[in-house]
C-alpha cells in the first residue's frame, strides 16, 4: 500500500512543483516558529525548519511527511521575505551584480519509522546591473513580497539574473524535486 503524503507547507510554488510527480498529497500549513537561533548558519537554520516542519506536522498525520524550507544568502547575511514593495526594492538594489546562494532545506519523515531524511540543496544566482528604473518595474508587474530575495524565478524574476548555478533548479523554487525523488524511493514510493 502507497503511504499518504502530506506536504507541511501552504506555499503555492512547492505545492505546484509537488503535482508535477503526480502523486496524490494534502497541503497543511504547519505551527513552526522560523526565528534563527543565535548564531545559526543559513545552512543549519533550513536544516533544521524543514524538520521541525514536518515533524510538527507527525503528530497529526500518518505517512510520509515532507518539509521544506529556504533562505537567501549574501556572504553572511540571510536575506528574508521583503513583505512591502519598499523592502523589495532595497533588496533588490542591494542584490544588483551580486552572487546570491540560496539554501533550501528538505526533510522527509516517515511516521510509520519516525525516520527522518533530511538534506539542503544549494542553489546559486548572479544577478545583472540594476537599474532602479527597472527594479521599479518588475516589482510592479510580479509583485514578489512574500518571495526570498524579492523575485520569482519562474516567473520574470528570470530577467533578473546573469546566470544559474546549481544541481536543481527547483531548489530555487523551494522544493527540491530531485532530491525528493531520492527519498521518496527510499521510503517506497518509486517515481515515475
Amino acid at each position: 500500500m502507497t503511504p499518504t503524503v502530506t506536504l507541511a507547507s501552504t506555499s503555492p510554488f512547492r505545492k505546484e512543483l509537488l503535482e508535477r510527480l503526480g502523486i496524490p498529497f494534502e497541503t497543511v500549513a504547519p505551527d513552526v516558529d522560523e526565528t534563527p537561533l543565535a548564531n545559526e548558519t543559513a545552512e543549519a537554520l533550513v536544516r533544521r525548519l524543514s524538520e521541525d516542519k514536518a515533524r510538527a506536522m507527525a503528530a497529526s498525520h500518518r505517512g510520509l511527511i515532507i518539509g521544506s524550507d529556504q533562505v537567501a544568502t549574501t556572504g553572511n547575511n540571510i536575506l528574508g521575505k521583503p513583505g512591502t514593495h519598499e523592502q523589495a526594492f532595497e533588496q533588490l538594489r542591494n542584490l544588483s551584480g551580486k552572487r546570491v546562494t540560496f539554501q533550501t532545506g528538505l526533510c522527509l519523515v516517515n511516521t510509520e519509522t519516525d525516520e527522518a531524511q533530511v538534506d539542503v540543496i544549494p542553489f546559486i544566482v548572479k544577478f545583472r546591473q540594476l537599474g532602479g528604473d527597472q527594479i521599479e518595474r518588475y516589482l510592479q508587474q510580479e509583485q514578489p513580497y512574500n518571495c526570498a530575495g524579492s523575485f520569482k524565478s519562474e516567473g520574470l524574476g528570470i530577467t533578473l539574473f546573469e546566470y544559474m548555478e546549481g544541481v536543481d533548479p527547483t531548489a530555487l523554487i523551494g522544493l527540491p524535486l530531485i532530491r525528493l525523488t531520492s527519498m521518496l524511493a527510499q521510503a517506497g514510493i518509486v517515481l515515475p
